[in-house]
């Protein structure tokens, strides 16, 4: 049995319940139509006769065919006391039959008029007839409409049926997308939509088994050079200042390993973070709060960040941490990798896409051919473990953004690094008209 919150159930008895009213209308007009019709050529036809009659004083009209078509019919001569001066028609019925009269106008001095009485009883069975059977076929459609709704209906449900039993049978290490092409033109947005939500969790689990292994190997090698040099330093006596210099080393070592353990906490942080609740905020205001933050640190460091936000306004609904993270790594990287007294740019503009935000810094550039998205992925002699950009990546994928890393392209050495966020759920805040 279908429940009461099946969409399906409400399809089945909104569909039975239009196509019945539909059915029983269309055959009413029908069976009115048809009985109107054939009332009306015999209230004509007696007409016929009582013009016939009062004009030229006989039932058969110069036209007649045949007598036999005034068969069952009775003329008689009636006074009234008043005068009516239109026809009157009536039914009645007797000893099972079925009669139509008509009152005509004879002589109206003498309060004469012609009472003319047909039998129809044939007519009515050929109406009760016409009845029972638009009864029977009313009966025939509503039973169709009904194997069609039902039809239609596991018809409709059959590819969320196709997709929920694919769905079922995958697992973290079997996940296929969905071929869209195979699916009906109104699920090819719902299959989009699962495919996408498959890529992001096959680079989950990619990235996350990467995370475990890099996590060990990070962990791993500062142990082993803190239990080599304790074992050396132990070999044989040592002064004090060589106690010293091996605690300071191993200390180092330790802070290595905390930086470590601190961004797989943010890893963490952020899960918390893509939980937050969207709320609705002006993005070029979040740009340039932060970018406000970063030019000081710009100075400072003898290099300049160059700013340039199009449009004015942005109105987005997103989760400003997840925002404000990625654009903190993009600036992060982009400073360290800038020498100094070169420029760092941070703009927005908006695209066919959306609102794109972009950092270009004047560094050395990085081999594309690497996936700098997954965990301790490092470029260069630059401190850091190599978790920022998968941080940001995953950040990018909670908002529904598309990000890349790429080389500059106009010539100057250098990398972009760009967030695209989608127009779907973002507008435009309306700029303010300046008075005359």
């Amino acid at each position: 049995m279908l429940s009461r919150r099946s969409i399906r159930r409400s399809f089945l008895i909104q569909l039975i319940f239009a196509s019945a009213s539909l059915i029983f209308i269309f055959s009413s007009l029908l069976y009115f139509y048809i009985e109107r019709s054939i009332l009306e050529e015999k209230h004509e036809e007696l007409l016929s006769y009582a013009e016939n009659i009062a004009n030229n004083e006989s039932l058969y009209g110069q036209d007649a065919i045949s007598p036999d078509i005034y068969l069952g019919v009775s003329v008689e001569v009636v006074h009234l006391k008043r005068i009516k001066q239109s026809d009157d028609f009536y039914e009645s019925s007797k000893d099972q039959k079925t009669y139509l009269t008509i009152v005509y106008p004879f002589d109206l001095n003498e309060f004469s008029y012609l009472k003319i009485t047909k039998e129809i009883t044939i007519s009515k069975l050929l109406l009760n007839k016409i009845r029972h059977y638009i009864f029977i076929i009313n009966i025939a459609g509503f039973l169709l409409v009904i194997i069609y709704a039902i039809g239609l209906s596991k018809m409709l449900v059959s590819p969320v049926k196709t997709l929920s039993r694919k769905l079922s049978n995958m697992n973290e290490h079997l996940m296929n997308p969905i071929i869209i092409e195979e699916l009906p033109e109104e699920f090819e947005p719902l299959g989009e939509t699962i495919n996408h939500l498959i890529a992001r969790i096959q680079n989950f689990v990619k990235y996350q088994k990467e995370l475990f292994i890099g996590t060990a190997h990070e962990l791993k090698t500062p142990l082993a050079v803190i239990k080599l040099k304790n074992q050396v330093t132990l070999i044989k006596k040592r002064s004090a200042e060589e106690y010293i210099e091996a605690l300071n080393i191993t200390n180092k070592t330790i802070d290595e390993m905390n930086i470590v353990v601190s961004n797989i906490l943010n890893i963490g942080r952020q899960e918390g973070a893509q939980l937050e609740k969207p709320t609705e905020v002006d993005v070029i205001a979040v740009l340039s709060k932060k970018a406000n933050d970063f030019k000081l640190l710009a100075e400072s460091e003898g290099k300049t960040l160059d700013i340039s936000f199009e449009p004015s306004g942005f109105m987005a609904i997103l989760q400003v941490g997840l925002l404000n993270q990625i654009v903190q790594n993009f600036l992060q990287n982009a400073l360290k990798f800038t020498p100094q007294n070169k420029t760092v740019i941070l703009r927005s503009s908006q695209n066919s896409y959306g609102l794109l935000i972009e950092v270009i810094d004047e560094g050395c550039g990085i081999d594309e051919s690497v996936d700098f998205f997954a965990p301790f992925k490092r470029q260069g002699n630059k401190p850091g473990v190599g978790l920022g950009l998968f941080l940001a990546k995953s950040a990018a994928d909670a908002l529904g953004a598309n990000m890349s890393i790429k080389n500059r392209t106009d010539g100057v050495s250098g990398v972009v690094a760009s967030l695209n966020l989608n127009s779907k759920l973002s507008c435009i805040l309306p700029t303010a008209t300046k008075s005359s």
